[in-house]
C-alpha cells in the first residue's frame, strides 16, 4: 500500500495546485472578458458556495467514494470546469453568455474540491489500516501529515503564480494556463484511477438467518470494490455530520477550534493589510506577516509527520490554536517593524500545522466509514468554509472597528476556542451502541467483538437449557 499513499500525496499535491491557481485564475478571466468587477465576485462565490453546502448536497455522495476510481473522476470533473472556459473562448461566447460559461466553470471545480479534500484524507486512513497488525500503531498520521504539507505548499506559492502566469503571457488570457492546469489534473486522475479500494471490514448473516440481515453473530468478512459500497446498509448511508460529531465530542471540539480560527482568518489577512495603510506602509506589514507565517508553516509540516504520532491528540489542538490566537493578539502591538511582524506571524505559522496534523489524526484513529468520511467533510466545511465566510464579512467589520481591534478580537476568539477545548480535555469518547451495522476500525478491534459476541450467546444458551 506503500505506493498507493505514495500516489495519493502526489495527485494531491496537483490537484491543490491547480484548485488554488484557478481560484485566482477564473475571477481575473471575468474581469478580462467582461471588464466589470461584479463577475469576479460572483465567479468565486460560485466556486466557494459547493464548499459551504457540501454537509447538504454531498451527504449521500460521501459514502460512495471509498477508492481511487472514485476520486479520478471528481478529478476528471475538475478538469472539464477548467476547460469550459478556454473552449468558450475559442467559440466566441462573451456577455452574459459568458458569464455563465464563467460561472459553470467555477461550480463545477468547486463542487470537484469540495468532494475531493475529504475523500482523499478518508482514502489515506483506510489504506493505512490495510495489513496492520493488531495493537500497531497507526500510520495514518504521518501520511495525513504529509498530505497537509501538500496542501499548504500549493497554498503558499500557487496563488501567486496564478496570478502572475495569468498578466505574463503576453496578452493571451487565462487560456493557456488553464488548458494546462486541466491536462495536469487529467494526468493526476490518470494515475488516482490505479489506487486501488482498501478493503473494508461487513458483518455476515446470522446462521441459518435472513442473509439481508447483518448479524454481530456472524462470520466477518472482508470486501472490496463495489461490494464495500454494498455492504453499507442505507443507514449507515443516511448518517448526519451532526451525529458524527454528538458521538466523538473530542474531534467536535477539534473541528470547532478549527472553525473559529478558519473564520478568524480575515483578522490576520485583511487586517494586517489594512493595519498597514493605516500606519503609513502599504503592502509592507501583510507581506512580511505573510513571508513569516508562510515559511515557519512550511517547514514546520516537514517535521509533523514524523513527531505526530508521539504527541497527545486534544492538548496538541488547543496548544496550536492558543498559540495562533496569541500571535494575533500580539501584531499590532509590534506593528509596524517588519522584522517583529515576521517574527511574530512565524510563531503563529509554526504551531499552525501541529493542530491540523492532530486533528486529522483524532479523525482516523477514532472513526471508520461513513463516521469518517462525515468527520473529514464537517472540517472541511468549518475550517476552510469558515475562511471563506470570513473573508466575506471581514472587510466590513475591519471598516467599521478598525484593523487593530480586529486582530486582538480574533486572537482572543481563538484563544478562547482553545480554552473550551483544554476543558475537554480528558473527556473520554463515549460512543453510543450504534444501531446501524457495526464497522470495525481494527482487526483487534473487530476481533474482540466478535468474541464478545460468542459470549453474550454462550450465556443466553446457558440460561435457556
Amino acid at each position: 500500500m506503500h505506493r498507493f499513499l505514495l500516489t495519493l500525496t502526489a495527485t494531491t499535491f496537483v490537484t491543490s495546485i491547480g484548485a488554488r491557481m484557478s481560484a485566482v485564475a477564473l475571477p481575473l478571466v471575468a474581469l478580462e472578458q467582461t471588464g466589470q468587477v461584479g463577475t469576479m465576485g460572483l465567479v468565486g462565490g460560485m466556486a466557494g458556495l459547493p464548499l459551504l453546502s457540501v454537509g447538504w448536497w454531498g451527504r449521500g455522495l460521501r459514502e460512495r467514494l471509498t477508492g481511487g476510481r472514485h476520486l479520478a473522476a471528481l478529478m476528471l470533473l475538475q478538469a472539464a470546469g477548467l476547460v469550459i472556459v478556454p473552449v468558450a473562448g475559442l467559440v466566441g461566447l462573451t456577455g452574459p453568455t459568458g458569464t455563465v460559461v464563467l460561472c459553470a466553470s467555477g461550480l463545477l471545480t468547486g463542487i470537484a474540491a469540495a468532494l475531493l479534500g475529504p475523500a482523499e484524507r478518508a482514502l489515506v486512513s483506510d489504506l493505512t489500516e490495510v495489513g496492520a497488525a493488531p495493537g500497531t500503531a497507526s500510520a495514518a498520521p504521518r501520511w495525513l501529515a504529509w498530505q497537509d504539507l501538500a496542501h499548504r505548499v500549493s497554498m503558499i506559492f500557487a496563488p501567486p503564480a496564478g496570478a502572475w502566469l495569468v498578466v505574463a503571457d503576453r496578452g493571451l488570457g487565462a487560456q493557456p494556463l488553464l488548458w494546462g492546469e486541466a491536462l495536469v489534473v487529467a494526468a493526476a486522475a490518470v494515475a488516482m484511477h490505479t489506487v486501488p479500494t482498501p478493503p473494508r471490514p461487513a458483518l455476515a448473516a446470522a446462521p441459518g438467518g435472513d442473509p439481508s440481515v447483518p448479524s454481530a453473530l456472524g462470520a466477518v468478512a472482508l470486501t472490496t470494490g463495489t461490494d464495500a459500497a454494498a455492504a453499507e446498509t442505507p443507514v449507515a448511508q443516511a448518517l448526519s455530520i451532526r451525529s458524527v460529531l454528538r458521538t466523538h465530542p473530542q474531534i467536535a471540539a477539534g473541528i470547532v477550534m478549527a472553525g473559529i480560527g478558519g473564520v478568524c482568518w480575515f483578522g490576520f489577512s485583511l487586517g494586517l493589510a489594512v493595519l498597514g495603510v493605516e500606519l503609513g506602509r502599504p503592502g509592507e506589514l501583510i507581506a512580511a506577516g505573510m513571508s513569516g507565517y508562510g515559511a515557519a508553516s512550511v517547514l514546520t509540516s516537514l517535521l509533523a509527520p514524523l513527531l505526530i504520532t508521539r504527541l497527545p491528540r486534544v492538548s496538541t489542538m488547543v496548544t496550536s490554536w492558543a498559540v495562533l490566537g496569541l500571535a494575533f493578539v500580539a501584531l499590532p502591538a509590534v506593528a509596524p517593524n517588519l522584522v517583529a511582524i515576521a517574527a511574530v506571524a512565524a510563531v503563529g505559522g509554526a504551531a499552525m500545522p501541529w493542530g491540523i496534523a492532530a486533528l486529522n489524526a483524532l479523525i482516523s484513529e477514532q472513526t471508520t466509514g461513513a463516521e469518517r468520511r462525515a468527520a473529514f467533510t464537517a472540517e472541511t466545511i468549518l475550517h476552510s468554509g469558515g475562511a471563506s465566510v470570513g473573508l466575506l464579512v471581514g472587510g466590513a467589520i475591519i471598516g467599521w472597528v478598525g484593523a487593530g481591534p480586529v486582530l486582538v478580537a480574533t486572537g482572543l476568539a481563538q484563544v478562547l476556542a482553545a480554552g473550551t477545548g483544554f476543558l475537554l480535555r480528558n473527556r473520554h469518547v463515549m460512543r453510543a451502541e450504534p444501531t446501524r451495522t457495526p464497522e470495525f476500525s481494527t482487526p483487534r478491534l473487530q476481533h474482540r467483538r466478535v468474541q464478545d459476541a460468542d459470549r453474550l450467546v454462550a450465556s443466553n444458551t446457558h440460561r435457556k437449557f
